[in-house]
């Protein structure tokens, strides 16, 4: 692949300095996926796994409780996290407040 660069607009070279930054990240990626997933085959084939031989623990994500419930069905509850659930929004354009709603 042989490119001119001196013949490239500045535009071009910029759109062609982008593609290689993406080519670069997405290159080093795969082979960081590529390598992980050597380890974890090496670690297997030793009747481990990756987390025991590093002595990380693995991940959980906690879990939130409801700070929030649906007035008119308790079942609904929402974290006060992320976006706001329709039925929030729904009784806050009827008047209610947050801490209306409150557990």
């Amino acid at each position: 692949m042989n490119i001119d660069i001196d013949a490239l607009s500045l535009k071009e070279l910029r759109d062609l300095r982008i593609k290689l930054d993406r080519a670069i990240a997405t290159f080093e990626d795969r082979k960081r996926r590529e390598a992980m997933s050597a380890i974890e085959e090496a670690a297997r084939s030793h009747g481990f796994n990756l987390a025991e031989l590093t002595g990380a623990k693995p991940r959980k994500t906690a879990t939130v409780a409801p700070k929030y419930a649906n007035p008119d069905d308790a079942s609904m509850t929402w974290t006060g996290r992320g976006r706001k659930p329709r039925w929030v929004q729904e009784q806050l354009d009827a008047g209610k407040s947050l801490d209306d709603m409150l557990i």
